[in-house]
């Protein structure tokens, strides 16, 4: 079947340009029977005006051809199916090619949607293992400072710190005066203000 390997040009032929329904739904019905001869007619009378419908919709030349391609398969395939009572032949050509465009239209934006999804997905991981990656590294500095510190201070920083208790609570928790809470606190601070610094230069 060659009228498939065409492309639109928006002429017919001499001796097609003239058909009319009656003619339209001859060529059909005798394409509906396997004549491709009947069918490459019926392509050359009424391609222009299936690309034209589906081009209005695609609005992109080359995908609007390969609508039109698959317009003249499905009316190959479903000749035999056309029902004369429901309208004119070029109604129902017109129906289904106005059809496949919108499917064609629909189907690209999915597909663009599903890219930005996709992107924007990808994007957020991104983010995620950024953060992820920049916590642990800012624990890892934490853990490593805590390491300088003596016991007695990191014990009273972990407690005010970390635990969220006040210095009044961290000398009755350690059970010594507030005013050396308030020392190891103090000097806890330093020494990681120290560590840090020296980090950063």
């Amino acid at each position: 079947m060659r009228a498939n390997d065409r492309v639109p040009e928006g002429k017919n032929p001499s001796g097609t340009a003239g058909l009319d329904g009656a003619g339209l739904a001859d060529l059909l019905q005798r394409s509906s029977r396997g004549d491709s001869e009947a069918f490459a007619q019926l392509y050359d009378a009424t391609s222009a005006r299936v690309y034209g419908v589906v081009v209005r919709v695609v609005r992109d030349p080359s995908q609007a051809a390969e609508v039109t391609q698959d317009c003249y398969l499905q009316y190959w395939e479903q000749a035999a199916r056309y029902d004369p009572s429901k309208g004119s032949v070029q109604a129902w050509m017109t129906t289904i090619a106005h059809r496949r465009a919108v499917d064609r239209v629909r189907s690209a934006q999915a597909a663009q949607d599903r890219h930005v999804l996709y992107e924007a997905r990808q994007a957020r991981h991104s983010d995620d293992v950024s953060e992820v990656v920049v916590n642990r590294f800012e624990a890892d500095r934490v853990r490593r400072a805590l390491r300088t510190l003596t016991a007695t201070q990191r014990e009273a920083i972990e407690f005010a710190y970390f635990g969220g208790y006040t210095h009044v609570e961290v000398a009755g928790i350690l059970n010594i005066p507030l005013g050396t809470a308030k020392t190891r606190l103090r000097d806890g601070l330093i020494r990681l203000r120290d560590f840090f610094g020296g980090e950063e230069r």
